[in-house]
């Protein structure tokens, strides 16, 4: 491979190991500080040709002895547009901003999702009550959900806002009474019922686009404690609480799955679960299919306001289609 840094160009040539392989696969392996769904992005620009043709479709099979050139394009400064898309707003002040993120909402535009997202939203709602971050007129964003976890969220309207929550979520609760909990349906009973999962998460090195237990992975912690337990001799589910003691990429997935309790309709770490589907109830079997996402929710959150210290607590119950998937589900006779 051969590269120049500074023009942010990369040159390697097909090995016999790649011979066949999706183009976007490939190009992942050599920009290991980009995701594969970047790369799609970045192929589909026009970024990369191939023995100086340019190429821009991510499916195209790479052939041994061909020279794929990249070259890196010139950043584009972050500008969303405001949207109107109609925000459940569970408190707001000339300092935050609190909302119930529906399922299916992605926070912040990417590659590939430029609109439609929380960021437009709030764009549009606050207006010129945005004071500024980083003198621009922007929500602070200091945390996530995932696209298909709904729940509770915050975001800065002023860099001192912002300065404050960062800083709390940074220090996870040791110093302040940051809490966030969350709302999982998860396949069997956790043993014991009340725990803590202490296991290191990084980037898969099977899936770049997984998350996974790592030996040099970041340090993270969740706390759990069974609430429900639905089933019988066919089949067990439990309704659990979590609690995050730090806050990574599909943190509680990942560690859920980890000890072998996997949420219940997670596309990405609930496999080989077809035929527990099949010993759910039929109204439960139909209310995961109309779910058709991680049945997790972000149920409250605690935060010292970062103006006036006062601690705030906000809540928000569980979304109809995790109501419906919990009503369908029956209690065990023992």
């Amino acid at each position: 491979m051969n590269s120049d840094p500074d023009k942010g160009v990369i040159e390697l040539e097909v090995n016999a190991n790649d011979d066949g392989k999706r183009l976007d696969v490939v190009l992942a392996t050599y920009l290991v500080e980009h995701s594969r769904s970047r790369c799609q992005a970045l192929i589909r620009s026009g970024a990369l040709s191939i023995n100086g043709v340019t190429i821009s479709e991510v499916k195209y099979r790479v052939k041994h002895g061909e020279t794929l050139v990249f070259q890196e394009p010139d950043p584009v400064d972050a500008d969303p547009e405001p949207e109107d898309i109609p925000l459940d707003i569970l408190f707001e002040d000339d300092e935050i901003i609190v909302i119930n993120k529906p399922k299916g909402m992605v926070v912040h535009p990417a590659a590939g999702v430029e609109t439609g997202t929380l960021v437009n939203a709030l764009l549009f709602h606050c207006g010129d009550s945005l004071k500024g971050i980083g003198g621009v007129k922007r929500p602070g964003i200091v945390h996530r959900l995932d696209k298909d976890t709904s729940g509770v969220m915050i975001a800065a309207k002023t860099e001192k806002a912002h300065t404050s929550l960062a800083a709390q979520f940074a220090d996870h609760g040791k110093n302040g009474p940051l809490r966030r909990t969350y709302n999982a349906f998860v396949w069997g009973v956790p043993s014991p019922e009340t725990g803590t999962i202490d296991a290191p998460i990084g980037r898969s090195t099977q899936n770049r686009t997984k998350q996974a237990i790592v030996e040099n992975g970041r340090h993270a912690v969740t706390h759990y404690k069974v609430l429900d337990v639905y089933g019988g001799d066919s089949f067990m589910v439990s309704k659990i609480a979590c609690q995050l003691e730090t806050g990574r990429t599909h943190q509680i997935r990942v560690h859920l799955a980890h000890i072998r309790h996997a949420l219940l309709g997670d596309p990405t770490y609930c496999t080989g679960f077809e035929s527990r589907e099949r010993n759910l109830p039929m109204d439960a079997q139909k209310a995961l299919k109309a779910l058709n996402r991680q049945a997790l929710h972000a149920v409250d959150l605690t935060i010292a306001h970062p103006v006036s210290g006062e601690k705030m607590r906000f809540e928000s119950g569980l979304p109809e289609d995790l109501m419906l998937l919990e009503n369908s589900m029956q209690k065990p006779d023992f």
